[in-house]
This record gives C-alpha cells, sequence and structure tokens, in this order.
C-alpha cells in the first residue's frame, strides 16, 4: 500500500502535469505545470483538514462526520466501528475486509482526491485565473468530491448502499472530473483562436512521458484498490493493462482509417482512455471482458474527443471530458455488465457483484447522480468565483500567454 500510494502521487507530479504540459503552446507550460504541482499541495492540506473526514467517517448517507479534522484521533489501525473507513459492509460491492494502518489508508486515498482536480485542469487551460483556480479547486474538493467519495465508498453512503460497484474511482475520480471540466468549459468559453488559429502541442515529447507515468502510476491507482498484496489485486493489475493497450490500439486504427496516418496523440489518449474505464471494473472483471472495456472504450473516446467536441463547439482544451468523464461512464456501466461475481469474492461477501441487468441499473443510477450533483455544484462555484474573484485571464494576457502574465516566468 505504501509503494501503490506513491505511485498514484506520481500520476499527478510528474505524469498528469507533463501529460498537460506537452499538449498546450509553448506560452503556457510552465502555468499549466503549476496547475498540477499547486494541486498537489493544496489538495494535500484540504484532505488533511477537512477532506478525509467528510468523506471516509461514518456519519449520514449523505456525508461524513468531523471526527478526523485535522487527522484528530487518527489511530494505528482502522477497526471496524464508528470511524472504520473503509471496512465495508457485507452488502456492499466494494466490501472488503483488509485492515492496514490508519494513516497508510488516509494518505492512499489523498492522492486520489490530489489528482481529481487536477484532471479538471485539462477543460479550462490556457485561460483560467490561477486565483480562481485555487478557489475552485478548493471549494470543489469539499463540496464535490468528498461528499460522492462518501456516497459510493463510505460503509454507509447511499450509493454504496443501492450496490454501486466502483473498484478505484470510475465515478468518484474520472466522471467527476470529466463533468467538472465540461462545465468549465461552458462557462468560461473557447479560448481565442479556437477553430481559427494553430492550437497544436508544443511538445508531444512532455505529453508521451507524461502518458507513460500515468500507465505507470496506474497500477497504485486500481491494484492498490483492492488494499493488500493478493489475487483481487494480481487481477486488477492484469486488467488494468488490458484494457490500456486495447483502448489505445483501438484509437489508433479508427484514426488511422479516418485520417490515413496514426498520431502520437492519438494512441496516447487512447490508452488513457483505457486506463480510465477499466478504474471502475478493475477488480470485478476478467481479461477477456478487460479488453472489450478497452476496444469500445478507444473507439468512443476518440468520437467525443474529435467529432463530438467540435459538433457541440465547447473548447474542453485538453478533452477532459471527452476522455475522462466519457471513458468513465463508459466504465462504469460496462462494469454492470461485465462483473464476475467470484473475481470480486471476499470473507464478506462470497457472491461478489455479478454482471446482469440490475447491477447495469445501479450503475447507471450512480452516474446519473453523479453528473447531476458535479454539474450543478461546479456551475454555481464557478458562477460565484466569476462575480467575485472573476475566473478568465484578459485577452491581452491570454495572447501574451499565462506564463509571463500569472507566473512572470518563460520557457527559453
Amino acid at each position: 500500500m505504501l509503494v501503490s500510494t506513491a505511485l498514484v502521487l506520481m500520476m499527478t507530479i510528474p505524469g498528469l502535469a507533463l501529460f498537460y504540459a506537452g499538449m498546450v503552446r509553448k506560452k503556457n507550460v510552465l502555468a499549466t505545470l503549476m496547475q498540477s504541482f499547486a494541486l498537489c499541495c493544496i489538495m494535500s492540506i484540504v484532505w488533511m483538514v477537512a477532506g478525509y473526514s467528510l468523506a471516509f467517517t461514518t456519519g449520514t448517507p449523505w456525508i461524513g462526520g468531523l471526527s478526523r479534522m485535522f487527522l484528530n484521533g487518527i489511530g494505528a489501525h482502522i477497526h471496524n466501528g464508528v470511524d472504520a473507513a473503509f471496512t465495508l459492509g457485507a452488502d456492499s460491492p466494494n466490501a472488503t475486509t483488509m485492515t492496514i494502518p490508519e494513516s497508510i489508508f488516509m494518505m492512499f486515498q489523498m492522492t486520489f482526491a490530489i489528482i481529481t482536480p487536477a484532471l479538471i485542469s485539462g477543460a479550462y487551460a490556457e485561460r483560467m485565473k490561477f486565483s480562481a483556480m485555487c478557489v475552485f479547486s478548493i471549494f470543489w474538493s469539499l463540496l464535490v468530491y468528498a461528499p460522492i467519495a462518501h456516497w459510493v465508498w463510505s460503509p454507509v453512503g447511499w450509493l454504496a448502499g443501492l450496490g454501486t460497484a466502483d473498484f478505484a474511482g470510475g465515478t468518484v475520480v474520472h466522471i467527476n472530473a470529466g463533468i467538472a471540466g465540461l462545465v468549465c468549459a461552458l462557462v468560461l468559453g473557447r479560448r481565442k483562436g479556437f477553430g481559427q488559429e494553430d492550437l497544436s502541442p508544443f511538445n508531444l515529447t512532455y505529453a508521451v512521458i507524461g502518458a507513460s507515468l500515468l500507465w505507470v502510476g496506474w497500477f497504485g491507482f486500481n491494484a492498490g484498490s483492492a488494499v493488500g498484496a493478493n489475487g483481487r489485486a494480481g487481477m486488477a493489475m492484469a486488467t488494468t493493462q488490458i484494457a490500456a493497450a486495447g483502448a489505445g490500439v483501438a484509437w489508433m486504427l479508427v484514426e488511422w482509417l479516418r485520417s490515413g496516418k496514426p498520431t502520437v496523440l492519438g494512441v496516447i489518449s487512447g490508452a488513457v482512455g483505457g486506463l480510465v474505464a477499466i478504474t471502475p471494473a478493475a477488480g470485478f472483471v476478467l481479461p477477456g471482458n478487460a479488453l472489450i472495456i478497452g476496444l469500445i472504450t478507444g473507439v468512443v473516446c476518440y468520437w467525443s474527443a474529435t467529432s463530438l467536441k467540435h459538433m457541440l463547439g465547447y473548447d474542453d482544451s485538453l478533452d477532459a471530458f471527452g476522455v475522462h468523464g466519457v471513458g468513465g461512464i463508459v466504465g462504469a456501466l460496462l462494469t454492470g455488465l461485465f462483473a464476475y461475481g467470484p473475481l470480486s469474492a471476499t470473507d464478506a461477501n462470497p457472491s461478489g457483484v455479478t454482471g446482469s441487468l440490475h447491477q447495469f441499473m445501479v450503475q447507471g443510477e450512480a452516474v446519473i447522480v453523479t453528473i447531476l450533483w458535479c454539474g450543478l455544484v461546479s456551475f454555481i462555484l464557478l458562477k460565484a468565483i466569476d462575480l467575485t474573484l472573476g475566473l478568465r485571464v484578459t485577452p491581452d494576457e491570454e495572447l501574451e500567454g499565462l506564463d509571463m502574465t500569472l507566473h512572470g516566468e518563460r520557457i527559453n
């Protein structure tokens, strides 16, 4: 679990930071790197102060309590009881009987809370004020991320009680971040020159390195969510690799057939989409179905990041919604169809979660709830910040680039 925690942290810094920085223009590279690094710092404190307590102490079905604010009373181990942070009930498909030091579980979940708002930054890249980003991310983490994490992963969360299966964050992390990113893109509006000027990536080498670090780190993300070195972790690792490979190949082939050339940006985007889609399913499906999930996701994410975005005219700069939102939705729904009961068995829950029409409907309900809550609260937060701090840099600042105008630095 210590190694998995470090791997997930690596997904944000340097993984996501380089992945996103490689896809913006040269004048915004440092500002994009700054977003991921600053959010790593800010979200660590937010999680320590209140996020962990709101997400994982028992509280009510809707929100956790305040008993772990500032990590007050954090003990050496988690036990069954009032503040059992992750020992879920026998009726939950996310059930686990593993017991690890609470400090490790808190840190593991902190890395999830760090990367989720960082993923959103891909949608508002190159045009959002740094101050607005900081304020939005803090309130979004407390009002959107923590409640949804509680609903899905807490012992008493109401979506967990319905039987929602989310092994490592398809709803909590990816749909959440993707929908918030879409709302950000719509509220902020398009970048200057969108659809008219060349907005090509500055350095795809950065993006490939970042995507590669994300891929490696994802083994901590998914296999680590088994909360132990066991067979379920091993299968989660295998399905993660297979789905990512399948989605990368699917995107590459569709792009090759459509445009005549397979691109570097395409194959890395497809692989990340596959990693996203397998996240809710990783500990619940067999390798064959993981490949199916990857292949389907590669095609669907290609369509959403190319045709859909241009059809509807929104500027999701780095495809936070097109890859994470859409990939998360596809993965969450397909988990309901392809879950294999015996694989997800634990001592407390020998039957596990099994693919069926009922499970598919449960997954669909969780997807809809996540979209509605995240979309509504994100919109309200953005409008409130726009009325106070202002959301967007000025046209002149955007033209000059955020590296100099926001941070007083530039790449030579």
